[in-house]
């Protein structure tokens, strides 16, 4: 059976051992050829004098580039920053004007352009003081919008406000001490089935959002039962809810009921405590038994627990 096997498949011609032979020696010499290849091909090893000379010529160009921008910017810069303020040299076109005492509250069109300020910014000094605005002190020139903070400190120390009459002391105090009354909220008690977005916002920690929700939630609902209801209003913190909890009432229980024997399976997934599953399995299950004689019968439905009967029944009805 072996020398059977040997005859078959492990004897050869002679024509096929010599392409074997040739196949091994041509796999040999591409094995052998690239560690060969150094000593029948001579290459000149690197100029490194060559890379110096290029490192050199990018140095110099890019000292240039820094002196010629960045040093000329940041001499620019230095000298900006830690100059003192000349009005002069911010304003070369710009006469310098005639300094004189004044009162910026009663002072007119003329007196601003003898001061040597802006059309501009006249413009927009007249507006402010059109409007009601006033100056309390000198140092309020610079909250005018265009006036330069240099332009200020020139016509601070000439700046003479007259006193003002009671009103003006008052809005003055008004102005330098703002007083914010704390909002203040409903402490009535609420009937949560009658109030309106307006009355859940005068209560602590609502805004219109919440107050939006809680109304959205009651009509989807159709109405609420119990306080503790309110509590399941998405977005509506548990804290923030046990903070208002003893201000809110149920005062008129008007719930609006689904008459499970008539109201389709889309009709009843619609209410907030009714799964399509369990909307679906009630249908089903008064298609196959009849009518339901009460809400109670619904617990024979195996999807409808304790819990969710007791939560769905105020909403549910047989005739």
């Amino acid at each position: 059976m072996w020398k059977r096997f040997m005859s078959e498949y492990l004897s050869f011609t002679k024509k096929e051992r010599t392409g074997i032979i040739a196949l091994l020696v041509l796999i040999a010499i591409f094995i052998v050829l690239p560690f060969l290849f150094p000593f029948f091909v001579h290459t000149k090893p690197p100029d490194a004098s060559l890379f110096k000379k290029q490192i050199d010529q990018l140095k110099i160009k890019q000292a240039d580039t820094t002196f010629k921008y960045g040093r000329r910017n940041a001499d620019k810069e230095d000298y900006q920053d830690y100059r003192e303020p000349d009005y002069n040299r911010n304003h070369p076109n710009k006469p310098k004007g005639e300094l004189f005492t004044f009162d910026p509250n009663t002072l007119d069109e003329t007196g601003w352009k003898r001061l040597g300020v802006r059309d501009k910014t006249i413009a927009t000094i007249q507006k402010f003081i059109e409007k009601g605005g006033r100056f309390y002190k000198p140092e309020d020139l610079g909250k005018i919008w265009g006036l330069h903070e240099d332009e200020v400190q020139r016509l601070i120390p000439f700046v003479q406000i007259k006193p003002a009459n009671k009103e003006a002391v008052y809005e003055k105090k008004q102005y330098e001490n703002k007083v914010y009354e704390k909002p203040k909220y409903s402490t009535t008690t609420l009937d949560i089935n009658t109030a309106d977005t307006t009355a859940f916002i005068a209560m602590p920690g609502i805004g219109s959002k919440l107050s939006q929700r809680i109304v959205a939630f009651r009509d989807k609902l159709g109405g609420f039962y119990k306080v503790d209801q309110i509590g399941e209003t998405y977005g509506l913190p548990d804290s923030t809810f046990q903070k208002i909890k003893s201000s809110f009432i149920v005062e008129a229980a008007v719930i609006h009921q689904i008459n499970v024997n008539t109201a389709t399976a889309d009709e009843m997934k619609k209410h907030p405590y009714l799964r399509y599953a369990i909307a679906n399995a009630i249908v089903q299950y008064r298609t196959q038994h009849g009518n339901f004689s009460s809400v109670e019968e619904l617990k024979k439905i195996m999807l409808i627990t304790e819990d969710i009967y007791n939560k769905t029944a105020p909403y549910l009805k047989v005739n």
